[in-house]
């Protein structure tokens, strides 16, 4: 499908709630597509690669989780909201370690909701094609090129979700200057957030050093600042 506009792919399984979503996206401007299984959202988004997913976890024939899990093991890097159910923090941690950018927890108002897919495109299409005044940064294997948006581990490219990326340029761009886990939520997730911000900044640090550091238990350039958070030590 050609279309000028940003496409959201709703993955949900209750029409109601589906038609809803669709109706206020719409409103807002987006195009929309609606797939109420999993294999639908695999095919959909194969077939029309749209801007960002909203993937809930409960699905009828396989989870959020597996369908999350398959694109990203696919290559596919727009950004995905997950949602979850109140309370169950297992739900978002998983989602976050299979490579969602980030999760809304039911029930949920459109402000918020729309609030957050907006935040998840500027980072992914808007801020991240901004041209750096220093296009490539290289310590050790790495090799970070900030325009084309690209990162080499000795000369293999590494897939990075745009949500690590953003957090990589940041740290790079800042570097040897500790940032808290909130400053971080507000500065990458685009917002003030009530979320959960120590498990889900650890959680895409933790993805960064296992894709970038030679020993992910022991990191020479993403590290710990004791009391404060992270940076980046050039």
């Amino acid at each position: 499908m050609e279309s000028s506009k940003e496409q959201i792919l709703i993955v949900e399984d209750e029409r109601a709630v589906a038609r809803g979503l669709e109706y206020g996206l719409r409103n807002e401007g987006f195009d929309v597509l609606w797939a109420e299984t999993g294999k639908r959202a695999l095919d959909l988004a194969h077939m029309e690669t749209p801007s960002l997913m909203v993937l809930d976890i409960r699905l009828p024939d396989m989870t959020g989780f597996d369908v999350c899990r398959q694109l990203r093991r696919a290559g596919k890097r727009q950004p995905i909201l997950m949602l979850t159910a109140r309370d169950e923090e297992t739900d978002k941690v998983l989602g976050l370690e299979l490579g969602a950018d980030d999760y809304v927890v039911k029930p949920y108002s459109l402000r918020e909701l729309i609030s957050r897919i907006r935040a998840l495109l500027r980072r992914a299409y808007g801020e991240l094609a901004v041209s750096a005044s220093q296009p490539v940064v290289r310590f050790g294997a790495i090799e970070v090129d900030l325009e084309r948006l690209l990162v080499r581990r000795a000369g293999v490219v590494v897939d990075l979700t745009p949500t690590e990326f953003c957090l990589l340029r940041h740290l790079i761009n800042n570097a040897g200057h500790p940032f808290t886990r909130s400053q971080l939520i507000e500065l990458i997730w685009g917002y003030d957030s009530d979320i959960d911000s120590e498990r889900t900044v650890d959680v895409h640090v933790r993805h960064l050093r296992q894709k970038l550091e030679a020993d992910p238990a022991n990191p020479h350039w993403l590290l710990t600042v004791r009391g404060a958070g992270y940076k980046f030590q050039p």
